[in-house]
């Protein structure tokens, strides 16, 4: 097999579960060497207290065909990120590839609740894990991937700047977080253009994360069944299917055309020609914005 980022070197901050362990295995299928950060380790979980682990992720990401580096990190403490960028630089001597991609805070959002209705901590300490951890990370991070020319920042959020400037995100602390994902993106165009380098805010769809399919009381072998607690399920995509963009975005020696843009995985799925694991390419939120929003029957015909 071709593995055109057999000399890459990557950080894929928030590599434990859901998007951030595929976006890193799919590097590491392409070849690359994958930093999977996070905070639940075979050591002791995070506050989420579930059972995937960045070993796990680094284990995957080498039997994919990479070289995967588990690296317990809380992205919030500035210590551990400087200390996590100086071991990259002593022992890879570069970073070409940095990968925001930390959340966590999914049982901290008070969902269609106004601002008065919803507990101050929770919604704080809900921009804490969002916001604050990608800008931590990108402080310490950028200096060494603007080293060599041709750098790629990814941030991964939920929407496009697109949708989400036209829709609200069912909670003001959610909305704000994934808005201010894009923006960063945007910014971080803006100071590592001149260094050859590009930053991209890219989305997945309705990701079936193993939290999602835990929620749907279905396994990846039959999450189809999951349509009859939403018949829009059918056009949810695994993590794998953001991860392969994120690997075609690294892999094109062209990416800078996308370089402060906002694009989703469907999107970039046109264009690079790569599948989710089933063969489709779905395009979530073209189907969300025109079946979904608009109040149409499920339907994915065309969509994925």
């Amino acid at each position: 097999m071709t593995k055109p980022l057999i000399e890459t070197v990557a950080l894929v901050a928030g590599a434990t579960r859901g998007a951030g362990r595929q976006i890193a295995v799919q590097l590491g299928a392409a070849g690359a060497t994958v930093y999977a950060t996070g905070r639940s380790s075979r050591a002791g979980r995070s506050e989420l207290d579930r059972p995937e682990t960045i070993e796990e992720t680094a284990e995957l990401v080498t039997a994919a065909g990479g070289t995967g580096i588990p690296v317990r990190v809380d992205h919030l403490v500035p210590d551990e990120v400087r200390d996590l960028v100086a071991r990259i630089d002593a022992e890879q001597g570069r970073l070409d590839v940095l990968v925001n991609d930390v959340w966590g805070a999914d049982p901290l959002i008070t969902w269609e609740k106004p601002v008065w209705e919803q507990p101050l901590d929770a919604g704080f300490r809900t921009l804490r894990l969002a916001v604050d951890t990608h800008v931590i990370t990108s402080h310490f991070a950028l200096p060494l991937l603007i080293r060599r020319p041709g750098g790629l920042v990814v941030e991964i959020g939920d929407g496009t700047k697109a949708y989400n400037d036209e829709n609200y995100r069912l909670s003001v602390f959610y909305d704000l977080a994934k808005t201010s994902v894009n923006r960063l993106a945007f910014s971080w165009a803006h100071e590592v253009r001149p260094h050859g380098g590009t930053a991209v805010a890219l989305t997945p769809g309705w990701i079936r994360s193993e939290a999602m399919l835990e929620h749907f009381g279905v396994t990846e072998a039959n999450w189809r069944d999951g349509a009859a607690k939403d018949p829009h399920f059918l056009i949810s995509e695994t993590p794998a299917f953001v991860g392969r963009a994120v690997a075609a975005l690294a892999a094109d020696p062209d990416r800078a055309r996308w370089s402060g843009r906002s694009v989703s995985a469907g999107e970039l799925a046109q264009v690079y020609g790569f599948t989710d694991v089933d063969g489709s390419q779905p395009d979530a939120f073209r189907y969300i914005s025109e079946v979904v929003d608009a109040g149409r029957p499920a339907d994915v015909t065309g969509y994925r």
